[in-house]
Parts: structure tokens; sequence; C-alpha cells
């Protein structure tokens, strides 16, 4: 399975940014679909997840209620809109895909087989 991640780009505070990342050569259906971000210095951390059978989403507290995490079954892809975006967002992002179906670890780093290559997000203030 490859994942490619496209949509980062330099904003000011207060924009948007659509993510995408779509999946290629996936054999059987994936559980999760979710992004994680790594800023310079900090360890990679979880932003957001969606259940790709029943679109339950999950979001780490400091985006939520301004990401929304999307996906589109038919074409093997998954979206994060960032409305409202903040310097501190600045980052890496990564999508990554999970065969794991146990919610418990829909959080977790490890619980994700595939990852993109990252895109970058620039929040300028």
């Amino acid at each position: 399975v490859q994942l490619q991640a496209f949509g980062g780009g330099l904003v000011q505070a207060g924009g948007s940014l659509r993510l995408s990342c779509t999946a290629s050569g996936r054999t059987s259906r994936s559980n999760f679909g979710g992004w994680f971000r790594q800023a310079p210095g900090k360890e990679r951390e979880f932003v957001a997840a969606i259940r790709w059978s029943g679109g339950q989403t999950y979001y780490a507290d400091s985006v939520k209620g301004r990401f929304t995490i999307s996906r589109d079954n038919a074409k093997n892809t998954v979206y994060l809109q960032m409305n409202s975006l903040k310097p501190e967002d600045t980052a890496v992002y990564y999508c990554a895909d999970s065969p794991n179906g146990i919610l418990s670890t829909v959080r977790l780093e490890g619980s994700y087989l595939y990852w993109g290559q990252g895109t970058q997000v620039t929040v300028s203030s």
C-alpha cells in the first residue's frame, strides 16, 4: 500500500488548508485512516482519524472544532480540512493507514502500518 499526501503550504494564522491522502495498491479494506503531525524538535502526534466503514471520526483535543477529517471510499482518499489555523499547527503532516480495527488504538502511532511521505504545513503569525 502506498499513500500520497497533498495540500500542504504556507498560510497566515486564521486561514485554511485542505490536505488529501490517496491510497493505492490496497488489496483489503483498511480500518482507520489517520493524520499525524510532527513539529520541529517534537515527537510525532496524533491529529485525527476516521473509520473507513462507518465514518466515525476521532480528534486530538488541540484540533477539535477546527479540523475535520473525511473520506471518499470510492477514491480511497482521506481528507483533512484545517480551519482557523494557528502558528502552533506548523508541522509536517503525515497520513497513515491502519488495518487494526481496535478503537482504543486509533490514536497510537504504532497501530498504523502504512505511512505517506509527509506534507509541510506552515502557519505564519
